[in-house]
């Protein structure tokens, strides 16, 4: 009985454009030669010569890098690798206007992560300063009686804010920031109100005593009590 054979599928066409194709290789050549800030990036004359394309092909791909901080122009110098910054590319992007109700309850959620992740850094880098401040905060809260059943959208922002700071994670920092917008536009989509509060409830000032004198992990848990209403929301 004859073998029968194994016939491998078509493979579908590329559909990449050619200055997606070069784009690729260029991110390909920086790994594959371990190249790192500082170091020169090929002219664009070489680029057209290797690749055996356009000027204009070569251009846009590398425009595009540049546009993601991969490589910038030097005065005499031409070409070098960069570092990139992330955070500035989310920043173009990260936009409520431009974004689905699903992305952003997905970044909301996100941001709720965050601030339970962070409590190890808090109480490794806490200072008598940052305390100080928070006291102030959580001071001034309490002077206009408000009421910790009911999430005050700017009590929230100054006291989670300081947080952040004091957590000395400066890519943390500028994400909570590029995340704020996303925050306020989800959070007012539906005001917290006392029927989002499930048992206890964990304010700012039970959260301040318990970075003075506690444990990440009862400041964590302290924080996802503190959080409850906002996952009771979303989850």
């Amino acid at each position: 009985m004859a073998k029968t054979k194994t016939i491998k599928k078509i493979k579908p066409l590329d559909n990449l454009s050619l200055v997606d194709k070069v784009e690729l290789r260029l991110v390909a050549f920086i790994k594959e030669n371990n190249l790192v800030p500082g170091d020169a990036f090929p002219k664009e004359l070489e680029l057209v010569e290797s690749l055996g394309v356009s000027r204009t092909v070569v251009r846009e791909a590398s425009l595009r890098l540049r546009t993601l901080g991969i490589i910038e122009s030097k005065k005499h110098r031409g070409m070098i690798l960069t570092q990139p910054d992330f955070i500035d590319n989310f920043e173009r992007v990260l936009d409520p206007k431009l974004l689905g109700n699903e992305t952003l309850k997905n970044l909301f959620e996100l941001r709720l992560i965050l601030e339970m992740g962070m409590a190890d850094s808090l109480f490794a880098r806490k200072t008598q300063k940052g305390i100080d401040e928070l006291e102030q905060i959580v001071e001034a809260d309490e002077k206009q009686g408000v009421d910790d059943s009911i999430f005050s959208l700017e009590h929230e922002i100054q006291f989670h804010g300081k947080l952040y700071q004091m957590s000395g994670n400066v890519t943390l920092q500028r994400f909570q920031v590029l995340l704020l917008p996303i925050f306020e536009f989800v959070h007012e989509q539906e005001e917290l109100s006392k029927d989002h509060v499930k048992g206890s409830i964990i304010n700012h000032r039970n959260l301040l005593d318990n970075l003075k004198i506690g444990t990440p992990e009862t400041f964590r848990s302290a924080m996802r009590t503190h959080l409850d209403p906002h996952f009771y929301r979303i989850l």
